[in-house]
């Protein structure tokens, strides 16, 4: 069975025949990377920026387009569920196809010096960076509780174990504190990597930057 191929379709610009629906359900992404979408919103706002601090874009396409894209970033955070009802290949090409619903061919123009390549790399970075300050949070709360946990059981005895042979008596409040210091590792690691996160991919292209303009 055949189907046509998209007119987002980010790849077989050299094949003389459609590709097979099999190959399309394996290789589109957006049922899982719709969830970058507001990333991806953010990243496109960022670009536009910086096109026009190189005269790519005029002043008053630049507020159109973050404009857009604002109302887009609300749309999507009332219904994220809707992106699932495209037939776009992945989440960058809805957004580009809902931007240029808005605005017309002047959503083309924002993929100029760009690539999906440094698209998806800072998308994930600007996710994993969310993700990871929920984490934080949701590690200061966990170790919040144990504290209070272990106040109410400073008088608990239980076995020790080392070699997994009981060794000395230890109180619960203890074996709950000694959580609280693991947990306390994972908050350090966590919180470095947000901090080896906190680097701009944008502009890096498809794979050594770009010459444009």
């Amino acid at each position: 069975m055949r189907c046509r191929r998209s007119a987002m379709a980010l790849w077989g610009g050299r094949f003389t025949q459609a590709a097979d629906t099999r190959f399309k359900d394996f290789n589109d992404s957006l049922r899982f990377d719709y969830r970058l979408a507001e990333q991806d919103i953010v990243g496109s706002i960022a670009w536009s920026k910086a096109l026009l601090s190189v005269n790519v874009l005029t002043e008053d396409e630049q507020q159109k387009l973050e404009l857009a894209l604002n109302e887009l970033k609300l749309e999507v955070m009332e219904d994220p569920e809707q992106i699932l009802r495209s037939d776009a290949e992945d989440i960058h090409s809805w957004v580009e196809q809902q931007l240029i619903g808005k605005v017309g061919d002047l959503g083309k123009k924002l993929h100029t010096g760009r690539s999906r390549n440094d698209q998806v790399a800072t998308d994930l970075k600007l996710w994993c960076r969310q993700q990871g300050q929920q984490l934080l949070i949701a590690l200061d709360r966990l170790q919040s509780q144990m504290v209070e946990v272990a106040k109410e059981h400073q008088g608990t005895v239980l076995p020790g174990y080392t070699h997994l042979q009981r060794a000395q008596p230890v109180t619960f409040a203890h074996w709950c504190l000694a959580y609280v210091e693991m947990f306390e590792r994972d908050y350090s690691r966590v919180s470095d990597a947000i901090k080896r996160l906190d680097t701009c991919p944008l502009g890096s292209g498809a794979l050594a930057g770009t010459a444009y303009p």
